[in-house]
């Protein structure tokens, strides 16, 4: 049985996946910027969207708190930085792997 959740570092522009509390993977992202900070929270997956299109990349995982998700991205340089609306970055390729292994439902904390 997995036991899969999310965790997200803004400070540290990482994004973790853990199996119960083993750490299986961990990913560069990029988060909000000072005006438009991503939320720090409890929130779980909501939606799932292959291919949203435009700045969201290949895949778009919403989460409960509306207009917020984890989502790919057409501007690769970004990761690492603090440029978003709030929303959590991933490459492309990272964020096709995470929506493969997540369900809607997982659990994601953001960091404060």
């Amino acid at each position: 049985m997995l036991n899969y959740r999310i965790v997200v570092y803004p400070a540290r522009r990482l994004l973790e996946l853990y199996d119960g509390t083993q750490r299986i993977g961990y990913y560069p992202i990029a988060v909000g910027k000072r005006s438009t900070p991503t939320p720090p929270g409890q929130y779980t997956i909501a939606t799932k969207v292959v291919n949203p299109g435009g700045a969201f990349g290949s895949r778009w995982l919403g989460l409960s708190i509306p207009f917020y998700g984890i989502h790919g991205t057409n501007n690769p340089s970004s990761i690492g930085q603090a440029v978003s609306k709030g929303c959590i970055r991933m490459h492309n390729h990272d964020v096709e792997n995470l929506f493969r292994l997540v369900e809607i439902g997982t659990p994601v904390t953001i960091d404060p």
